[in-house]
């Protein structure tokens, strides 16, 4: 579930392969039901936009004034609550396995998405050829162990809301953060006792939410394990982003 204040409207996901728009001023009224090609495996937004990623790795990305419009229309008409949407962009993902996470930039340009096999690739909106060129992926959370490389799945993806940069969590029990822009990581954190599930960032940045839960990544089905919200206080340049290297 995700929440645009500019619009307000309260959008939800479902593995039956829809999109729930509701306005959350009329509780009583039946939000606009969007159908999906795939199961959206994670929401994102901006101020402006609504990001989807879904299975067979297909993407949709919203306009949120659009998905108003239609909502107030339907509201106002008693329109069927099922409805067909067109969205404003449909792109595949830049990776070659499931997608696990999506998070929007906070600066509306684009947005970063994560995989099971331990990459995350970030993109910009602008469909023009060089914004699209501008894409790519890496690799991260990844370990050796006895000499062998384990791929850890990226859970989790959140973006600093002053410095623009994100944070990643994985399998791997390791939180990381990175400059998109300048493709370097800042720092890594000591390792959580389980695998990294959520990251979310305060409206002012200044604390880190993570939380933590087994996530089956040693094959060991431990329901007892540990689950925990960490909350980490940063300091005024912990996650402040690098300058490019030369």
């Amino acid at each position: 579930m995700v929440y645009n204040p500019e619009t307000s409207l309260l959008i939800s996901g479902s593995w039956d392969s829809t999109l729930h728009v509701h306005i959350p001023s009329n509780p009583t009224n039946m939000p606009v039901t969007i159908r999906l090609p795939g199961k959206p495996f994670s929401l994102s937004l901006t101020a402006t936009k609504l990001v989807v990623a879904m299975a067979s790795r297909a993407v949709h990305i919203y306009d949120l004034k659009a998905l108003q419009i239609l909502t107030s229309q339907s509201e106002a008409a008693q329109l069927p609550n099922l409805v067909e949407v067109e969205p404003w962009q449909r792109r595949e993902s830049s990776m070659k396995f499931m997608t696990r996470a999506v998070a929007c930039m906070p600066n509306d340009a684009g947005y970063a998405s994560s995989s099971i096999e331990g990459r995350v690739a970030v993109e910009w909106f602008d469909p023009s050829q060089t914004s699209q060129a501008r894409k790519y992926a890496f690799k991260c959370h990844r370990q050796a162990v006895d000499g062998v490389d384990v791929i850890y799945p990226v859970n989790a993806l959140a973006f600093h809301p002053v410095h623009g940069t994100f944070a990643s969590g994985g399998g791997d029990g390791v939180v990381a953060l990175w400059d998109g822009i300048a493709k370097r990581r800042i720092r890594q954190y000591q390792r959580f006792p389980a695998s990294v599930a959520s990251l979310s960032f305060s409206c002012d940045g200044k604390h880190l939410a993570i939380g933590v839960s087994p996530g089956f990544e040693d094959g060991k089905e431990d329901i007892e394990g540990v689950m925990k919200v960490f909350i980490r206080e940063l300091s005024d340049s912990e996650a402040k982003g690098k300058a490019a290297k030369g």
